[in-house]
């Protein structure tokens, strides 16, 4: 069975890695790629990856999306973690390819229209892009598949704050507005994907695999490690972008709960995702929000063979 996707990203060291996995595996269509500002400043997403996909000699459409939160100023960004260039400062050759006309809400409902029923929207940085797609289309729910995110922290610490994750901290109101649609929606967060460390000789086994792409991932990740690896004794590093594409190859390797989401917006709570699972509470403040699923546990070991084996294809 072929997936089609959009790949919703702001490239990054961990989109890279997931990005490349997408174009790898036979069983993964990515119709395109659609950027926002996250890690880097959109126009930097934009141009890498568009970069990307000449690394992978793949012609699909790559569009620059929202640069901006939904309220409030402009995004910091993530160059402590990716580097001046997202991609762990090797500054790779950029592409002269030229982006889609579109923006990229404008590509998601367009495709969403094209393919009616077909598309999983894989997000894996802010969902400004969404939250502006179902702006433009308000069937939108309807015409998808369904809606994978890496993001979120439903029952361990945030990353940024105490209670928030990143992707989400970043565009906590365009994340309620997501969170809220009436679409399946399965959320990859900090739950399990701070539960699988990846180590210097995954990395190895990737460019022994792939000399080219899994070559610039682990030249890329050296500066990911480095922030990954403080204060603790070994050198890891986190490929938390990749879950989402995993879980649609392969549920079997996930463990997933249930629940009622709320998505803080207030200067104390802003990106919190907070799940009330099915049947812990009738208060209609939680019964009345939206479901969606949230990835717990997974297989380490046979997530990590299938990363290693889809970029030997």
């Amino acid at each position: 069975m072929t997936h089609k996707i959009i790949l919703d990203t702001d490239p990054g060291i961990d989109d890279a890695m997931a990005i490349f996995f997408a174009f790898q595996h036979p069983d993964i269509e990515v119709l395109g790629l659609t950027t926002v500002y996250g890690n880097v400043p959109v126009s930097m997403a934009a141009k890498n990856a568009l970069t990307l996909c000449e690394m992978a000699d793949q012609d699909i459409p790559v569009t620059q999306g929202v640069g901006m939160p939904w309220v409030g100023p402009e995004s910091s960004y993530a160059h402590f973690v990716h580097g001046d260039d997202g991609f762990g400062n090797t500054f790779p050759e950029p592409s002269e390819r030229e982006l889609d006309p579109r923006s990229s809400a404008q590509f998601i409902v367009d495709m969403a229209r094209k393919y009616p029923g077909e598309i999983t929207l894989v997000a894996i940085g802010p969902l400004g892009n969404l939250a502006l797609a179902l702006r433009l289309e308000p069937e939108l729910p309807k015409l998808v598949k369904g809606v994978s995110i890496m993001g979120g922290a439903a029952f361990v610490p945030g990353n940024v704050t105490p209670v928030a994750e990143a992707n989400i901290w970043n565009d906590a109101h365009a994340a309620a507005i997501v969170f809220d649609a009436k679409w399946p929606l399965t959320m990859f967060g900090l739950d399990v994907t701070l539960k699988t460390p990846f180590t210097l000789p995954f990395l190895d086994k990737l460019e022994d695999n792939n000399e080219k792409l899994g070559g610039f991932v682990k030249r890329a990740s050296q500066f990911y490690a480095d922030f990954y690896s403080q204060n603790r004794p070994d050198r890891v590093c986190f490929f938390h972008d990749a879950f989402p594409l995993a879980h649609l190859l392969h549920p079997e390797l996930f463990i997933i709960k249930r629940g009622h989401a709320r998505v803080g917006t207030s200067e104390l709570d802003r990106g919190q995702t907070v799940i009330a699972p099915e049947g812990s509470t009738a208060s209609p403040l939680w019964t009345e929000a939206h479901k969606v699923d949230v990835a717990v546990d997974v297989d380490h070991e046979k997530l990590e063979q299938l990363f290693i084996d889809t970029y030997a294809y």
